[in-house]
């Protein structure tokens, strides 16, 4: 990747598949990002460009390389090893972070505690140009993607034939409108719905606020 190739990255703006960074702030707050990339669709995160698209460089190249390093392999479950470049202009360093697309997902959040321990908690994913944390039943239609997930088996019953007639007429629906529909736990409502989108019959929308389902075709 040359400048010309940074440049269009950054004329066409933050967005799904690309982030600015003013700098490396922490290995632990860049992880969130790794993982929303990798658990979506991958992307480019450049570091040393602000928000308003202008370059301001970076101040070490090397260290601040090592901490995104750092942060994919101390912060990230599984680990996530993003492509780093340093590309140059007039005088100022530009990374670009390249994440692909995972076959292991999901990947969780690492965050340190104060004793220095840590454990597995939030997964993240990207929606439009954010960071943002997944829900329950993303993160159960993430676990499905991996290639070791066991093969889903639906059942086709009162409830489910009850849901078909509503997304007839309303197009989506969420979980707790699905629950209240069939008189269900959210926990059962979650399950059938999660189980619907492994098998092809609806599409999950993520969303900042509240996932909702519509169907697949």
């Amino acid at each position: 990747m040359n400048y010309k190739d940074i440049q269009v990255l950054i004329e066409e703006g933050e967005g799904f598949r690309v982030e600015f960074k003013r700098k490396v702030s922490s290995p632990e707050k860049i992880a969130k990002t790794l993982i929303a990339f990798a658990n979506t669709k991958g992307g480019t995160i450049l570091f040393g460009v602000d928000d308003d698209k202008s370059i301001v460089g970076i101040g070490s190249e090397k260290e601040e390389a090592e901490m995104i390093e750092t942060a994919g392999k101390y912060f990230c479950e599984p680990p996530i090893e993003p492509k780093i470049e340093i590309i140059s202009h007039r005088g100022l360093d530009v990374i670009a972070a390249f994440i692909p697309e995972s076959n292991e997902k999901p990947h969780y959040h690492l965050p340190e505690k104060e004793n220095g321990e840590r454990s597995a908690t939030n997964v993240f994913i990207r929606v439009k140009d954010k960071t943002v944390e997944a829900s329950k039943e993303v993160v159960r239609v993430l676990e499905a993607e991996n290639p070791n997930a066991p093969p889903v088996r639906i059942a086709i019953g009162d409830a489910e034939e009850r849901l078909f007639d509503h997304l007839d007429g309303n197009e989506r629906i969420t979980v707790n409108e699905f629950a209240k529909l069939v008189n269900v736990s959210r926990r059962r409502a979650s399950r059938s719905l999660v189980g619907l989108v492994r098998a092809g019959v609806l599409r999950i929308h993520t969303h900042e606020k509240e996932d909702y389902f519509t169907r697949a075709f």
